[in-house]
């Protein structure tokens, strides 16, 4: 136990240092903390072997994943936050049709592009492998782009569109790559199957909502047991790893296999938090302060999980830098064609691809899931090789558009935290 303690410590400590020698190239913080954890991980210092310094092995860094999956919940659970009526009269009908497109227009570039590489060098990517990697790709991390959002106070119509477009993008992504991972078995076995292409996604996603909906309404009735501000926020706390522990839950029904989406229970149970107790704005901020330490060690672990071996195989290297283009091409222009259907303004059309590049754990989670597929190897590697390329330029990327757009002011000679407070809606 020491050794995990002291490992932890040093990759807080690691992480903290880091992001003051790259506040001084104006990088974001979250760039930092996954640098930090490449650093720590088996590749690099881990590989010396001394106990507590550094990550000594993948199979380490996976021993951490209660840390990972806990962060994640309270990531999510923020972004459900976003989904206020207030929020929602003003640009809910836009953000879910911008959701739903730009995720769908990834995916079909990304499939389309893939295939024909498949008929191009059919040994190269098989289809099964292409039509799941389309899936994928219409997933973006929301937790790289929470912490850009919350380190620089960025706040105005892009920012708010933004998070409300992340959260829906990843309930898209779900159905998406159930859906395609169901087709793909269905052609590595010969046979399709209803219930895992379309009845098995549609339950997930259900359950899903009723139980965060009831995680929610539960969260708010026991707080108005508390009236201490300390409590109230312990309560707080508690709901959320709770459910978080609720959402790895999996069960069958009959012969429908059931289980829950972490990100997607914990959003609800945000939402409906946040648009049934009066003093949910207050709670969350309490909360975000306290769940910091937990997104560095969000983040430096990510860092240490991604493996740098796949960069040594070229048929990876090949598809990756493919798989890249396409994605990022069926971001930009889904996003800015669902802008213009919207009818939102150039500056939001022309920015809000780039800030939905990040990609991280929920990909990572669909590859792990993918490579049970023949040849699903490739498509783990595929997404490991994306995720570091997207996690390290990624939130940049957020950063500058952000800026462009006038909703981050750039940092001179005093901190942009001081400048950017959020402004009136």
């Amino acid at each position: 136990m020491e050794t995990y303690l002291i490992c932890l410590a040093v990759a807080m400590v690691g992480g903290l240092m880091l992001s003051r020698l790259t506040k001084l190239i104006h990088l974001p913080a979250v760039t930092a903390y996954l640098v930090a954890g490449l650093l720590l991980g088996p590749f690099f210092m881990g590989a010396i072997g001394l106990p507590g310094l550094g990550f000594n092995s993948l199979e380490q860094v996976g021993g951490f994943d209660i840390v990972t999956q806990t962060a994640l919940g309270f990531i999510a659970f923020t972004i459900g936050n976003e989904f206020r009526l207030s929020q929602l009269k003003a640009m809910g009908k836009a953000a879910i049709v911008i959701g739903i497109l730009q995720a769908v227009f990834t995916t079909v570039m990304v499939d389309i592009v893939l295939i024909a590489m498949h008929f191009l060098f059919p040994n190269v990517i098989s289809i099964p492998c292409a039509i799941v990697l389309g899936a994928i790709a219409s997933a973006t991390a929301p937790a790289a782009t929470l912490m850009v959002v919350r380190q620089y106070k960025a706040d105005g119509p892009l920012t708010r569109l933004l998070l409300l477009v992340v959260a829906i993008d990843d309930a898209v992504g779900l159905l998406l790559f159930s859906v395609s991972f169901g087709v793909a078995t269905a052609l590595s076995a010969g046979q399709v199957s209803v219930m895992a292409v379309v009845v098995e996604p549609i339950v997930e996603i259900l359950l899903s909502l009723v139980l965060g909906s009831l995680m929610g309404w539960l969260l708010n009735w026991v707080e108005q047991f508390f009236h201490s501000r300390s409590k109230r926020m312990t309560i707080s706390v508690s709901f959320v790893m709770l459910t978080v522990g609720l959402s790895t839950l999996k069960f069958q029904l009959g012969p429908v296999h059931c289980g829950f989406s972490l990100l997607l229970v914990c959003m609800m149970t945000g939402t409906v938090f946040c648009n049934i107790c009066s003093t949910s704005e207050e709670l969350m901020s309490r909360v975000e302060g306290w769940t910091t330490p937990l997104n560095v060690l969000f983040f430096v672990i990510s860092g240490a999980e991604l493996d740098l071996q796949v960069l040594a195989q070229p048929v990876t290297l090949l598809v990756g830098v493919i798989y890249i283009i396409a994605r990022s091409a069926g971001k930009y222009f889904g996003a800015d064609v669902s802008c213009h259907l919207t009818k939102q303004p150039k500056p939001i059309a022309d920015n809000l691809g780039i800030t939905l590049l990040p990609q991280a754990g929920v990909a990572l989670g669909m590859a792990i899931t993918a490579a049970t597929l023949p040849g699903g190897g490739l498509t783990r590697n595929v997404v490991l090789f994306a995720v570091l390329i997207y996690e390290l330029i990624g939130p940049t990327l957020t950063k500058r558009s952000l800026i462009a757009v006038g909703e981050i002011r750039p940092e001179g000679r005093t901190s942009a935290r001081q400048h950017n407070q959020p402004r009136a809606v």
